[in-house]
């Protein structure tokens, strides 16, 4: 029998490392070309990765939960073929169907994967993970100390539910205190990189020790560059978004939206692709070539919305957003939050981004300073939407009222072209109208 070891490819992002999330198979099994065998973790998303051989599952070489670095091996497959088995053609990027998440990049057959996969109480899922539940039900799982076998699951085909994960641990009472840095912190820290210091022994009915990997790691590292490298500067105010909630409400009554998600995020939308069409400097990106740093514009809107889901912070984005009417917008935007929240975000969603929104007022959040996405001159937030007393006309009335803010790279863009964007978003946040010419 001829062993064939299988090492962790590059998933074509430029990426050196990643996390095993979950085999899909253990040792003794049979795979043929393109079986799923394990599904990963980078820094940007969710991978399966296909088997490019066939025959008998040998050893597992990387256990559930630890980062490999791309190009060690990872498990053996036998085959008793004696010439063994060839891998497949690289193909490319295929894209994620409904049933699963991102397939990898690079290799593979790119059709329709077999069967195992769309079998998930098969003995692999059962032998190497003992529940059914999706990678980002797990995640949720690991960070509140959940074992998912002591878990009832609900779910239609017998799965474990995120609402499964969180009732039993408030049962169980297993929610700790994890202070976590707020959104947008910088925190400086020297660590010997030849002799790390021993870690102070941890009292696990106090604290908790999470290792920075995966998405959290990669975000750590873009927000820490980002804020040393391009000079900030934050501006904000405050804007009576009255008729921007009466359209709102008028969007969601209209039957050309009934299947669509509507709300004040979709005209925060429309309102920055508008204004960066009057300020295109705010829409480029400072760039370091060998012949010296340039201003790139780009004409052309890639609109990142940030999102917060189970894996951390991801910034997806909307291709080619300045050409979408508000349904089509609309439907983007939904779709972009839908995919986020199940964590099936593909690598080459959150690449290619030229500026950046981000909704701090779904958290209650008024205002804020945001740091800027890597490659993008700007961030713009949308606040709360609070009724307070607002002067018109010489009256006070109640109105809805929101913060605008948002932080600029100085290099790129000055302070006029600054000012003047985020007043023409708060122009158009009261006075949607503005839209129309």
């Amino acid at each position: 029998m001829t062993e064939q070891t299988f090492v962790l490819p590059d998933v074509g992002e430029g990426l050196t490392e990643a996390e095993i999330v979950q085999w899909r198979v253990a040792p003794g099994d049979e795979v043929a070309v393109n079986d799923v065998l394990v599904e990963i973790e980078t820094a940007k998303s969710l991978v399966e990765l296909p088997s490019p051989y066939s025959g008998t599952v040998g050893e597992l070489l990387a256990s559930e939960g630890s980062t490999v670095e791309v190009g060690a091996p990872i498990i053996t497959i036998g085959s008793t073929d004696a010439g063994g088995p060839a891998p497949a053609e690289p193909v490319s990027v295929p894209e994620p169907d409904d049933a699963g998440g991102a397939v990898l990049v690079g290799y593979g057959t790119g059709g329709a994967v077999s069967s195992r996969r769309r079998k998930p109480a098969e003995r692999p899922v059962k032998a190497s993970v003992g529940v059914v539940a999706k990678p980002p039900i797990r995640k949720l799982a690991r960070d509140l100390g959940v074992d998912l076998s002591a878990v009832t699951p609900s779910g239609p085909a017998g799965e474990v539910t995120r609402d499964d994960v969180v009732k039993h641990a408030e049962q169980a009472s297993v929610f700790r205190n994890i202070e976590t840095p707020e959104w947008g912190t910088v925190r400086e820290e020297t660590i010997p990189v030849a002799a790390p210091a021993a870690p102070a022994p941890v009292d696990d009915a106090r604290e908790e020790s999470i290792p920075v990997r995966g998405v959290r790691k990669a975000t750590a590292n873009a927000m820490t560059s980002s804020a040393y490298s391009a000079p900030h500067v934050s501006v904000w105010v405050d804007v009576d978004a009255s008729r921007t909630m009466e359209l709102v409400k008028r969007l969601k009554a209209s039957p050309d939206f009934a299947d669509v998600k509507i709300s004040p995020l979709l005209i925060m939308a429309r309102a920055v692709i508008w204004a960066l069409r009057r300020t295109p400097m705010i829409n480029a990106a400072w760039v370091d070539t060998e012949d010296g740093a340039q201003i790139r514009v780009r004409h052309y809107v890639n609109l990142g919305i940030a999102a917060a889901t189970p894996r951390g912070l991801l910034v997806p984005n909307i291709k080619d957003a300045q050409a979408m009417n508000t349904r089509e917008l609309a439907k983007a935007l939904e779709n972009l939050t839908l995919t986020a929240r199940d964590g099936k975000t593909s690598p080459a969603d959150q690449v290619g981004g030229t500026f950046t929104i981000t909704n701090i007022g779904v958290f209650g959040v008024d205002a804020g300073t945001p740091i800027i996405n890597p490659g993008e001159a700007g961030i713009i937030a949308l606040g709360a939407i609070r009724q307070k007393p607002w002067v018109v006309d010489g009256e006070v009335r109640p109105r809805w009222v929101t913060t605008v803010s948002g932080s600029f790279d100085h290099r790129v863009v000055d302070g006029d072209g600054i000012s003047r964007f985020i007043a023409d978003v708060a122009s158009v946040l009261e006075e949607p109208a503005l839209l129309l010419d």
